[in-house]
C-alpha cells in the first residue's frame, strides 16, 4: 500500500465492520434487532466519505433524508411490507441515477437534466422502499446511455481495482459502490449490458432478469422488452435477496409479471447443479480478447467438477448484432430524439449518432430486425431443450483506460460503432432470457473478468441456483469489498 491507500484504509476501518458484511448477513441482524437502520446509514456514510474521493461512484448523496427515513422506519413496528419475500428490514441502498427518487435530482449524467428534481419515485424505487430498502445515494452514470461511466455533470467513476481504468456502464457507479463497500445493494438497469458489463469490470454480480420480472418507471416505453431493471450485489445470494425485494407485478407496468410462489433466495439455499452447460467464447459472432476467453473457459469448467457436462457450442445467433443495433437506435430515438431539436449542442456525440441512426432507419430495416429477433428467440428455446445453461464471457475486453471513451478495436480489428464491443451482452438482450455476470478470474494485470450465464426463458430461479454453485466453487465472492487500488 502507498501512503494514500494507508490513509483510506485507516478511515475505512473506522467506519464499521458492518460494511464488510454481506447484505444477507446485515438484513439478518436487522430482523433480529441487533442493529438499527440508522446505524447502517451512519456506517455506509462513513465508508462513502472515506473512499468516494478516489472513485466518484455516488455523487448524489442525501444522508440526512436517509437518516430521517431510518428513524421513522425503526419507530414503525409493523411495516405493511414486512411479510413479503425479500424484506430488507431497513437496509440502506444505492439507486442508479437513471431511476427517480422522490425529492432528489435525476440527471441521467446530462447537463440538460442537471437540475431535474423529481417529485415521485419510479416504480422500481417504490417497490424497493415497500420492501424495506432505504435509498441514501444515487450512483454515477454515462450521459443518457453508454458503457463508460463519465459525464459532464459529475465526471468519471474510476475502477477500484485500478484507478486508471473504467468501471464500464451504464450502471458503473452502482457496481463500483458495491465493490468498495459503499453499499450492500444497488439498483441497475440493462438495455445492452448496462448491469452485466460493470459487474464484470468491478468483480461483483449483476443480474439482467427476465422481461417483466421487475417493474419499470413511467419514463420508459411501457411495451419495450429491451430495457429491464435489475439487482446488483457483491454475491449471488445477495442478488437473489434483492430480486425478491424487487419482483412485483406492478399494475402500471404492462409487462410486469407476478412474483413466483417460491422466493428466489430458495434458489441459493437449495441449489442444485445443472446437467448440461454450453460454453462459447464468442457466441459465434465476432472477436473476443484471447485472455478473456481463456479465463472464462476455465471458469465455466468449474461446473464439470459438479458432475455437469460442459461442451463448447452455442445456438445460431447470426444477425443479432445488426438487429440489436437497429432496435436500440429506434428506442433511443423514441425516448430522446426531441433533445436534438432543443439542446443538440449539449448532447454527447455518441448519443447524437444513435438518435440520428434511429431517426433514419427504414421500415425494411425494422422488419428485418424483428424477423431476426424472432428467429433468435426460437433458436434459444430449442437450444434449451437440450441444455440448462449457456455460458460466455460477459465482455469482449478487460477494463480499458478511463479516459478512453470506448474501445475502438479488438485484436487489431477496427470497430464500426461505440457499442460494437458489447455484443456478448446485447445479443442476449434480444432473447429475453435472464442473464447474470459473476466474477470468474483476473487478467495478468489483475483486472476482474466476468462470466455471463444465460438461463432459459423465465428461468431466473434455476439461473441463480447454478450461478451460486459456480460462485462458491470459484471462491471469488469472498474478496469483496475492496479498497481503491492505484
Amino acid at each position: 500500500m502507498n501512503s494514500q491507500q494507508n490513509d483510506i484504509a485507516s478511515q475505512a476501518s473506522s467506519t464499521n465492520e458492518l460494511v464488510e458484511m454481506t447484505a444477507t448477513e446485515v438484513v439478518g441482524l436487522l430482523k433480529k434487532g441487533e442493529v438499527t437502520p440508522l446505524e447502517l446509514v451512519d456506517a455506509a456514510a462513513a465508508r462513502i466519505e472515506a473512499v468516494e474521493p478516489q472513485i466518484n461512484a455516488l455523487p448524489i448523496r442525501f444522508f440526512d433524508e436517509a437518516r430521517d427515513a431510518a428513524k421513522a422506519f425503526a419507530a414503525q413496528k409493523d411495516h405493511p411490507g414486512a411479510g413479503r419475500p425479500g424484506w430488507l428490514a431497513g437496509l440502506p441502498v444505492a439507486v442508479k441515477d437513471y431511476n427517480d427518487v422522490a425529492g432528489q435530482i435525476t440527471t441521467y449524467g446530462s447537463p440538460i437534466f442537471a437540475e431535474n428534481r423529481v417529485e415521485e419515485s419510479d416504480y422500481t424505487v417504490v417497490t424497493l422502499e415497500e420492501s424495506g430498502g432505504i435509498p441514501m445515494a444515487k450512483s454515477n452514470v454515462p450521459e443518457i446511455a453508454g458503457a463508460n461511466t463519465f459525464n459532464p455533470v459529475f465526471g468519471a467513476t474510476r475502477n477500484p481495482w485500478d484507478l486508471t481504468r473504467t468501471v464500464g456502464g451504464s450502471s458503473g457507479g452502482s457496481a463500483c459502490a458495491l465493490a468498495t463497500g459503499e453499499a450492500w445493494l444497488a439498483t441497475g438497469n440493462d438495455l445492452g449490458g448496462s448491469l452485466r458489463i460493470p459487474a464484470s469490470y468491478c468483480g461483483i454480480v449483476g443480474l439482467r432478469p427476465s422481461v417483466g420480472r421487475v417493474p419499470r418507471g413511467k419514463g420508459l416505453l411501457p411495451f419495450d422488452p429491451l430495457w429491464v431493471e435489475g439487482p446488483m450485489a457483491r454475491n449471488v445470494a445477495d442478488c437473489a435477496l434483492m430480486l425478491d425485494s424487487l419482483a412485483h407485478a406492478h399494475p402500471r407496468d404492462p409487462l410486469a409479471i407476478p412474483r413466483p410462489e417460491k422466493p428466489f433466495v430458495q434458489a441459493v439455499k437449495n441449489a442444485s447443479p445443472p446437467k448440461r452447460v454450453a460454453y462459447s467464447p464468442d457466441l459465434g459472432l465476432s472477436l473476443v480478447d484471447p485472455e478473456v476467453a481463456e479465463i472464462c473457459r476455465k471458469g465455466a469448467q468449474g461446473f464439470a467438477d459438479m458432475g455437469t457436462t460442459v461442451e463448447e457450442t452455442c445456438p445460431d445467433l447470426g444477425g443479432g448484432i445488426d438487429a440489436f443495433q437497429t432496435l436500440r437506435a429506434v428506442l433511443v430515438a423514441t425516448l430522446r430524439g426531441d433533445l436534438l431539436e432543443t439542446d443538440r449542442e449539449r448532447v454527447a456525440p455518441e448519443i447524437i449518432w444513435n438518435i440520428e441512426k434511429g431517426q433514419n432507419i427504414t421500415a425494411d430495416e425494422v422488419l428485418s430486425a424483428e424477423r431476426v429477433r424472432a428467429r433468435i428467440f426460437h433458436e434459444m428455446t430449442r437450444f434449451f431443450e437440450t441444455h440448462d445453461l449457456l455460458a460466455c464471457p460477459t465482455v469482449t475486453v478487460p477494463p480499458y483506460k478511463v479516459d478512453q471513451r470506448f474501445p475502438t478495436e479488438i485484436g487489431g480489428q477496427t470497430l464500426t460503432s461505440y457499442i460494437d464491443w458489447m455484443f456478448l451482452t446485447f445479443v442476449i438482450t434480444l432473447t429475453g432470457c435472464p442473464a447474470i455476470s459473476i466474477p470468474c478470474g483476473t487478467t495478468k494485470d489483475g483486472l476482474p473478468v466476468g462470466l455471463q450465464l444465460i438461463g432459459k426463458p423465465r428461468g431466473d430461479f434455476d439461473l441463480l441456483s447454478s450461478a451460486h454453485l459456480l460462485e462458491d466453487a470459484l471462491g471469488l465472492a469472498k474478496q469483496m469489498p475492496i479498497l481503491p487500488r492505484s
